[in-house]
C-alpha cells in the first residue's frame, strides 16, 4: 500500500472537524423489494414516544464518548420513513437535541419523506419545527415502474407531494430517482428526469438500481436492461440535468448552485458524524490518527428499544485510513487536496505514495494545482483506483 513503517503524522485538532448527526427511523409502510436498508414494514402502531426516548438516550451516550464540545452542522433524519412520525414526536426529539448539544444557526436539517405519507398540515408543522430540507423518495414518475419497485404511491401522488412540500414552505428539497429499472426504456428514464426538473427541486439524486444481497430482488432477480442501454440512458439523463443547471458533484448527486447536501458532503469528505437509531452507523474522531472510531447501534428495533445507548465501537486501523479516506473523497467531482487528507486523518500526505503518483501516471487521477480528482477514465473505473490503496 505504500505506507511508511512508521506512519508520518501531522498534528490536527479533532475540534476543528465538522460534525453531523444522522438519525435512523426503521419503520416503513411496506418493505420495497430492492431495499437493503434497515427498514421494517409497520405491522402495529409505532412506539413513537419510546423510540424518541431511546434516541435521546443514545445521543447522550455518543456525546459522552465524543468528550469535548463540538457543534452540529447538519442533521439528517433517514430510514425507513421518518415522515411516518408525528410532528409532536419530531419536535420533542429536536428540542432534546438542542438541549444536549450546540446546533449551529445555519444547521441543515433534512427529513426523508415518502410521497405516501404527505399531508398538508403535517408538513407545515414539520417546517415550523425548523426542518429546512426534504428528501422525497419518488424513484419514478411512471406507475408501472412504481408497482414493480413496491412503492406505495402513484405518479400523481408523487407530484402532489412536491406541491404540498412547496406550499408548506420547503424551498430546499431533493427528489430521489432511479434508473436501470426492469423493462425501462431510455425514453422512460428521460421522461422521469424531465418531470423531476419541471417540479423545480434544488437537488436530484439519480442512481442506478442495483440488486443488493438480503433483498427480494437479489433472491428473485428481475430482468434488467442491457448494460449498454442503461449506460446510454444514464449519459443522456446526465446531459439533461446539466443543461438545466444541475451540477453533478458526487457519483449520484446533482444540485443547483449552492444547494449541495451539506450532510452528504460531510460523509464524502470523511467528516465526523454521530449515528443514532436502530442500526445507525457513526464515525467519531477522538484522536488523530489512532482513535478514529466507527460506531454501530443494534439493528433490531426491539433490541434497540430494550437497550438504548448501547453501541459497538471500533477504531479504524491506521493502515486503512488512506483507503477509507479515498473511498469517500473520490466520489466527489472536486476530489481532495493533500491538506484535506492530513486534516481528516492526522497522517502526512506522504502516506498516499507511491500509489497516488502511479494513478496520475496511468491517467486514472488528475491534478489541478493542489487538488486531486478522478479523470473521466478514473471515474468510470473507480474500483480499480481504490484497489491500488488496499493494504
Amino acid at each position: 500500500m505504500g505506507l511508511h513503517a512508521q506512519y508520518w503524522r501531522v498534528v490536527r485538532s479533532v475540534e476543528l472537524l465538522p460534525l453531523s448527526l444522522y438519525i435512523h427511523f426503521p419503520w416503513c409502510i411496506q418493505k420495497c423489494p430492492y431495499c437493503d436498508f434497515n427498514s421494517h414494514a409497520v405491522k402495529k402502531p409505532i412506539p413513537e414516544q419510546a423510540y424518541i426516548d431511546a434516541l435521546l438516550t443514545d445521543l447522550h451516550a455518543d456525546l459522552e464518548l465524543l468528550g469535548g464540545q463540538r457543534s452540529i452542522n447538519s442533521i439528517f433524519m433517514g430510514g425507513g420513513t421518518p415522515s411516518l412520525f408525528s410532528p409532536e414526536a419530531l419536535g420533542r426529539l429536536l428540542a432534546g437535541i438542542r438541549r444536549s448539544v450546540p446546533v449551529t444557526e445555519q444547521c441543515e436539517i433534512t427529513l426523508e419523506a415518502n410521497p405516501g405519507t404527505f399531508e398538508s398540515a403535517k408538513f407545515h408543522a414539520f417546517r415550523t419545527l425548523g426542518i429546512n430540507r426534504l428528501s422525497i423518495g419518488i424513484q419514478s414518475f411512471q406507475d408501472r415502474h412504481l408497482r414493480t419497485l413496491g412503492r406505495v404511491h402513484s405518479a400523481a401522488e408523487a407530484k402532489v407531494a412536491v406541491e404540498i412540500a412547496v406550499k408548506a414552505g420547503f424551498e430546499n428539497f431533493n427528489l430521489d430517482l432511479m434508473f436501470g429499472l426492469p423493462d425501462q426504456s431510455e425514453s422512460e428514464a428521460l421522461s422521469d428526469v424531465e418531470i423531476a426538473i419541471s417540479l423545480a427541486p434544488t437537488h436530484i439524486s439519480f442512481y442506478q438500481l442495483t440488486l443488493e444481497p438480503n433483498t427480494y430482488f437479489y433472491k428473485f432477480p428481475p430482468k434488467l436492461p442491457e448494460d449498454d442501454v442503461i449506460f446510454a440512458a444514464q449519459k443522456r439523463c446526465q446531459q439533461l440535468l446539466a443543461d438545466n443547471g444541475f451540477q453533478q458533484y458526487e457519483v449520484s448527486a446533482y444540485a443547483k448552485p449552492g444547494k449541495q447536501s451539506r450532510h452528504n458532503r460531510n460523509y464524502w469528505q470523511f467528516g465526523d458524524y454521530l449515528g443514532i437509531g436502530a442500526g445507525a452507523h457513526g464515525k467519531i474522531s477522538l484522536a488523530l490518527p489512532d482513535k478514529i472510531m466507527r460506531t454501530v447501534k443494534p439493528r433490531s428495533p426491539e433490541q434497540y428499544l430494550s437497550q438504548p445507548g448501547r453501541s459497538q465501537c471500533e477504531a479504524i486501523e491506521v493502515a486503512q485510513l488512506p483507503l477509507e479516506f479515498l473511498m469517500n473523497q473520490l466520489r466527489l467531482k472536486t476530489g481532495f487536496s493533500l491538506k484535506d487528507f492530513e486534516r481528516a486523518t492526522g497522517l502526512a500526505a506522504d502516506n498516499l505514495e507511491p500509489n497516488l503518483s502511479h494513478c496520475l501516471a496511468e491517467g486514472m487521477l488528475c491534478r489541478d494545482g493542489l487538488a486531486y480528482s478522478c479523470s473521466e477514465k478514473g471515474w468510470d473505473f473507480l474500483d480499480v483506483v481504490l484497489e491500488k490503496f488496499i493494504d
